[in-house]
């Protein structure tokens, strides 16, 4: 049998029984850790809960209601459930020989890699422009697509401001002066493509996959910018090469270079993290170290905790500026701005005045369908911090939670928050972006969100294509490196601030109240 290798989950259960390694135990034990700094009777109702996979939402909307009462306790709840994280999660080197805690554990790496550098042939675009509906907009297009954006909710009115802002300083486009490392480089919502486009230096992480390198390698041909790809030191002339220029190789070198490169190029992060951390360590200059990495189900957890593991230790290291970058999910819990409350209870208020088929559906379903975004009961509990803080003005709680996408998916997403708001308070520099709802492939392939996703602009929730959202949220991570000035005040408000969330903070519905009839809708449509 194959022992486990990498970053693992904990053996639970009995030493004299039968171990099991528990995504269910590990959640629990993290949220309920990090509960407990702040919160001891709320972390008690953790480790007791017996459906853990259906009853996730209530506890990781109280971890961050328990977060609000002061700065401090966001950010106790923050290093203890990191702490918790590192603990418990083990490195096997897969030998067999007994697993370790990741905390504590030597940084050296495994197999040494070397680098291959690609410099694209074409001039680096000098403005902003962004993908949309099958054409490119810039300037004034884009301009009137961004208050079209903002009138209708779908980001807030700061991301604009912050857009414009990039637009009127397109040198920073090819982030002078830093090397972006983007790990999960392939990933749809990552930003590898718009920085080449730009012209920027990039340090590309990902599986050792020849089809996923043969696209990225072809981006760097199309595109302006550097792309530093990580190699064994060992093989073919191409990747001993310092760098690979496809004007100077011409076409068909260029072609023998790239597919030896592809076939060779890569680093597992999951299995061979330190030698991922000694690569990356080896790059000079500034750097920006980008979160975008993805994996299916309890895998996710596993990737996320690698990545945080590295993140930790190259900021441990000091002796240059390391800026982080990560992208939120529309679909988690976050305290909202009250202008964003303040729009989704005129927008209900407006549906209710209609009268209709919404008031037949929420009598019929004991007001389970179609309940309002803020301020009222839904799901067994109130969609709000407290009432209290709601008169007072204070941050209300927006619950996109969609319980389809598991607890494992949330725990990696939160490994993420509390990574930004622990860098942020150490004073290192952050971007932290909620992106919007994307049709990207993770989602399309399940049949039920795809549905949901189609019916969703139903209900006021604007659905982007992958390079949309991208592009986007690559031009904000642009405005936070050389624009974003001090952090707000509050934790949740460095969360809140450049979101384009697609509508859910101001729609006039509980997302989860809507989200069958969203699906029902879209079936209907045959749209997704």
């Amino acid at each position: 049998m194959t022992q486990p290798s990498g970053v693992v989950f904990p053996r639970s259960g009995p030493a004299s029984g039968q171990q099991r390694r528990s995504t269910g135990d590990l959640g629990r034990h993290v949220v309920a850790a990090a509960l407990r700094s702040v919160d001891v009777a709320g972390a008690d109702r953790v480790l007791t809960e017996s459906d853990w996979r259906h009853a996730y939402p209530t506890h990781f909307r109280h971890l961050l209601q328990a977060g609000l009462g002061a700065p401090a306790d966001a950010q106790e709840i923050a290093s203890a459930g990191l702490a918790a994280l590192h603990r418990s999660m083990q490195w096997a080197d897969g030998s067999g020989e007994a697993e370790r805690p990741l905390t504590g554990r030597p940084l050296r790496g495994l197999h040494p890699f070397g680098q291959a550098v690609l410099q694209g042939s074409r001039p680096p675009e000098r403005f902003v422009s962004v993908p949309f509906t099958g054409d490119w907009l810039r300037g004034q297009a884009l301009l009137r697509q961004l208050d079209a954006w903002v009138l209708r909710g779908v980001m807030e009115p700061d991301t604009a401001v912050a857009v414009r802002r990039v637009m009127d300083h397109p040198e920073w486009l090819r982030l002078p002066g830093r090397t972006a490392v983007v790990l999960g480089a392939g990933a749809e919502m990552g930003p590898l493509g718009s920085l080449l486009r730009w012209g920027a230096d990039v340090a590309a992480i990902d599986l050792p996959r020849p089809a996923l390198w043969r696209r990225l390698l072809a981006e760097v041909r199309d595109h302006a910018g550097r792309l530093i790809v990580p190699v064994p030191r060992r093989g073919a002339a191409c990747s001993r090469a310092a760098t690979l220029s496809f004007e100077a190789t011409g076409a068909r070198g260029s072609d023998r270079c790239e597919a030896d490169l592809a076939d060779r190029a890569g680093i597992d992060l999951l299995h061979d993290l330190p030698s991922v951390a000694v690569w990356i360590a080896d790059l000079s200059g500034d750097l920006v170290l980008g979160n975008y990495v993805y994996a299916e189900g309890a895998r996710n957890v596993r990737v996320c905790t690698a990545v945080d593991d590295l993140t930790y230790r190259l900021l441990q290291r000091g002796g240059r500026s390391i800026a982080l970058a990560f992208l939120g999910t529309p679909t988690d819990v976050f305290a909202v701005p009250a202008d964003a409350v303040a729009a989704a209870r005129a927008a209900y208020a407006q549906r209710v005045g209609g009268g209709g088929l919404g008031r037949v559906l929420r009598s019929g379903s004991r007001h389970r369908l179609l309940t309002p975004n803020y301020g009222n009961s839904t799901h067994g509990y109130t969609n709000r911090a407290d009432p209290q803080e709601d008169r007072l003005g204070g941050p209300q709680i927006n619950d996109s939670i969609i319980p389809q996408q598991g607890p494992n998916y949330l725990l990696a997403k939160r490994i993420q928050r509390w990574r930004a708001l622990e860098a942020r308070t150490q004073g290192h520099l952050v971007s932290f972006g909620v992106a919007p709802p994307t049709r990207t492939r993770s989602v399309v392939s399940n049949r039920a969100l795809a549905a949901a996703y189609a019916g969703a602009h139903r209900f006021g929730v604007e659905v982007f294509e992958p390079a949309t959202s991208s592009t986007l949220m690559a031009i904000l991570l642009v405005h936070d490196l050389y624009a974003g000035g001090p952090a707000p005040a509050t934790p949740w408000e460095a969360e809140a601030r450049h979101a384009v969330h697609g509508g859910l903070w101001r729609c006039p519905y509980a997302p989860r109240s809507a989200l069958g009839l969203a699906a029902l809708l879209g079936l209907v449509g045959r749209q997704y």
